[in-house]
């Protein structure tokens, strides 16, 4: 498993284990032993985790994870684990936050993980005209002087608002944005700012959720309702990059190259991520163990030339989603918004 270093001497493993389909809404597909599943991602090279203090029991589950790993692997194997998690005021909260609820937040993340410092905290804000997302930010960059957090990144901000973090004398590491063979956004100009500033990609939706698999290919067009929200969401994706037939076509390109290799086509999707520049990760979610093999193959995988030409021939004809990073979703009326749910930290502080 490939490794990188986000910051000086905090390195993590190039393929994230994402924790997002392990809370609920997410279909009635579900792990027996889920930590279980986490020791085997582990044990196999997958050293980082991906969480949000939103993920309904997501955080508890990583802190028991934590717990039992050291006690089968010791303390040194732990120190390898990292546990990415994230801060994501609710919609309501925003016009009236204060640092005593951002600490208040954070000390929860901690108590559930069973952490003194948080390796890093991916930072969101769902609405630019409630003005104090930099002072929420400058927040977390005091609770890193304190101790509570040992680095600060964040997610789906827009490329002018991580400038403005930046100059606002908060260190980020990294944005974690999505970003796919269906969604170019971040190589507009944030690929290019971030690097810039030292800020690492980490890329959702590397597989839109399942579309970008072999279960997919030659498939009818799925109709309403879908199984999870997941599917809701990348489906309105691939709408916007051209529809069910060039989504295909893409799918057949993929399933050629992933032939030539010996893999499936989500290990390709993904891949074809990990080289793009100023990417440090792709995030891949697991309800269980299943695709691990897989997901193991996705750094190791290296694409050619000719694979690259491929897959860009199909992406010249598709149409390129409007707008900088998540400005689709953040249009609360429109169709990627309107399938947020935007309260989901009620009682946490």
């Amino acid at each position: 498993m490939q490794r990188i270093q986000l910051a000086p001497g905090y390195e993590i493993s190039r393929v994230i284990r994402g924790g997002w389909q392990l809370a609920g809404g997410h279909g009635s597909v579900r792990s027996d032993d889920p930590i279980a599943d986490m020791i085997a991602f582990a044990d196999a090279g997958v050293t980082t985790f991906d969480c949000a203090d939103i993920y309904t029991g997501v955080e508890e589950l990583i802190g028991r994870f934590r717990l039992r790993y050291r006690d089968l692997r010791g303390q040194e194997a732990l120190d390898r684990i990292r546990v990415h998690t994230k801060f994501v005021p609710d919609l309501d909260v925003l016009p009236r936050i204060t640092k005593a609820y951002v600490e208040g937040v954070i000390d929860q993340s901690l108590r559930r993980l069973n952490l003194d410092s948080l390796d890093l905290v991916q930072f969101h804000w769902w609405d630019y005209d409630a003005p104090r997302w930099l002072e929420a930010a400058q927040w977390l960059g005091e609770l890193r002087r304190e101790g509570k957090i040992r680095q600060i990144g964040g997610t789906n901000f827009d490329t002018d608002h991580i400038l403005a973090i930046i100059q606002g004398g908060v260190p980020l590491v990294s944005m974690q944005v999505q970003y796919s063979l269906l969604d170019a956004r971040p190589a507009k100009r944030m690929a290019a700012e971030a690097a810039r500033h030292g800020v690492s990609l980490l890329c959702y939706g590397t597989v839109a959720g399942g579309f970008l698999g072999d279960k997919w290919l030659g498939a009818d067009e799925p109709a309403e309702p879908l199984e999870n929200r997941s599917l809701v969401k990348y489906k309105l994706i691939i709408d916007d990059f051209g529809g069910w037939d060039l989504f295909q076509t893409l799918l057949k390109t993929l399933r050629g190259i992933a032939d030539r290799h010996g893999v499936d086509i989500a290990t390709v999707a993904s891949a074809a991520m990990l080289s793009r520049p100023g990417v440090a990760g792709v995030i891949v979610g697991a309800r269980n163990r299943s695709h691990l093999q897989s997901n193991l193959a996705i750094s190791s995988l290296a694409l050619t030339e000719d694979d690259h030409d491929r897959i860009k021939a199909v992406l010249a004809v598709a149409n390129p989603l409007s707008g900088d990073v998540y400005e689709l979703e953040r249009d609360r009326g429109g169709r990627h918004g309107m399938i947020m749910k935007y309260n989901l930290n009620k009682g946490a502080a």
